[in-house]
């Protein structure tokens, strides 16, 4: 029985192709599909080309897990040296005394090379990475062009008042599923609110203390909740689950539906599916809003204490491979998750390459992500916010299915929220935020 290429990766990496004088680390990552060949293909790469170091590349399935077990494996005295953790665990890992900011263990790497919108995400307040951003992505609108062209749609609209046009014109030529997204909250509630440039959670989203509320039920983001109620009872627009696919993104590289809210991170495998036929654009906003920057979405890699001078060593220069421009190019390049640093940008700029469409998401995401801020848009630092999210899809998607009004899952989410807002206060009073 053949093995996968996927599968033999991951024994060739596990066993390790270095010397028996190598320093032997592990790297736990969370991602899957597409980004986790894109991995292993990385870390293949890195193994063979250095005889001194030998890093085990070991998927969790998922973020979420992968932070579990990585604290759990920290108390107990096992974690791995290098952890890719995703944006909404940035907070809790900062407060958790279980990592090392890596801009305190690597002083020498210019730091400032970063894009402005990675960087902003998982620094402190005094403006030091606490962890190396990897995989950055962020929001973008996805358009099927030929569906598009049925009914006479040659460009992308920029606004939401123009999306839903497009959309009652496919609905009206037949179309079952005119706009896709799943309704989870990196895109109808973080990215949203971020461009738009209001606030999810007051006290500038918790960046200034960890007595912030959360105030998304009321304004713009209430109003938007429940026109996606609206435009879904009217065939407008579709959630994952009532797609013929079963999921948002399927439904959309399949061709079922026309238009579409996605991670840049999603662009490999639409492209794969669709070639030139899938192009993109800015996120949508309302009519009368000034657009801000879209956040930071993907993950970046963190150092665990408790380790050796030469397992950090070794963990640095694994960094440093991951940070080299082709590196990241080569990620962008199977993935669509964009470049993070600028010199990696100004190369693909310099030799052409930005302009070929496998690279497209490398101008679009970057834009999106530098564009001008206000202190809505810098990002996210609220604790628990993993479990937050849970309970905002609860209790959405009980509105969605009719099973309570949107305003009223709203106010439920943010009473809950702030329950989990004011455990983690509790659980780190006195504690200053990095």
């Amino acid at each position: 029985m053949k093995m996968t290429t996927l599968t033999a990766l991951s024994v060739a990496l596990t066993l390790g192709a270095g010397s028996a004088q190598a320093t032997d680390i592990e790297f736990w990552y969370g991602n899957t599909g597409t980004p986790e060949q894109a991995i292993l293909e990385a870390c293949e790469a890195f193994n063979a080309s250095h005889e001194d170091v030998n890093v085990s590349c070991i998927g969790q399935g998922s973020y979420e897990i992968g932070m579990q077990k990585a604290i759990a494996a920290y108390r107990a005295g096992n974690s791995p040296v290098l952890i890719q953790f995703f944006d909404a665990g940035t907070l809790d890992l900062m407060l958790s005394d279980a990592v090392v900011p890596v801009e305190e263990i690597m002083p020498e790497v210019d730091w400032e090379a970063y894009i402005g919108g990675a960087r902003s995400f998982y620094e402190t307040s005094t403006g030091s990475l606490f962890s190396q951003p990897y995989n950055g992505s962020t929001l973008i609108m996805y358009a099927n062009m030929d569906l598009l062209a049925e009914v006479g749609v040659t460009e992308i609209p920029d606004t939401y008042e123009g999306v839903i046009e497009v959309a009652q014109k496919l609905r009206d030529n037949g179309s079952d599923c005119p706009l896709v997204t799943d309704g989870h909250p990196w895109r109808v509630l973080e990215q949203f609110s971020a461009r738009h440039g209001v606030p999810v959670a007051s006290r500038n989203n918790g960046y200034e203390g960890l007595d912030a509320e959360y105030v998304f039920n009321e304004g713009l983001v209430a109003q938007h909740m429940e026109n996606l109620v609206s435009w879904r009872e009217a065939g407008l627009l579709r959630l994952g689950q009532d797609t013929r696919a079963g999921d948002y993104t399927s439904a959309f590289n399949a061709g079922e539906c026309a238009m579409m809210e996605g991670s840049t991170g999603s662009y490999g495998a639409a492209y794969a599916a669709l070639g030139d036929t899938v192009q993109i654009a800015y996120a949508p906003i309302y009519d009368g809003h000034e657009r801000y920057n879209t956040l930071i979405g993907g993950a970046s890699i963190w150092v665990m204490k408790g380790h050796s001078d030469e397992e950090i060593e070794a963990a640095k220069t694994f960094l440093d491979f991951l940070r080299e421009d082709e590196q990241q190019i080569a990620f962008t390049r199977m993935t669509g998750y964009v470049p993070v640093t600028n010199t990696a940008l100004d190369l693909l700029e310099a030799d052409g390459r930005i302009d070929e469409p496998e690279f497209a998401t490398a101008r679009v995401g970057v834009e999106s992500l530098d564009m001008a801020g206000n202190d809505a848009s810098r990002g996210i630092r609220l604790g628990f916010y993993v479990q937050f999210r849970e309970i905002f899809i609860e209790e959405t998607q009980r509105a969605f299915n009719g099973e309570q009004p949107m305003q009223v899952a709203l106010d439920n989410a943010k009473a809950r929220g702030d329950e989990l807002l004011r455990r983690f206060e509790q659980t780190y009073q006195g504690v200053p935020l990095p």
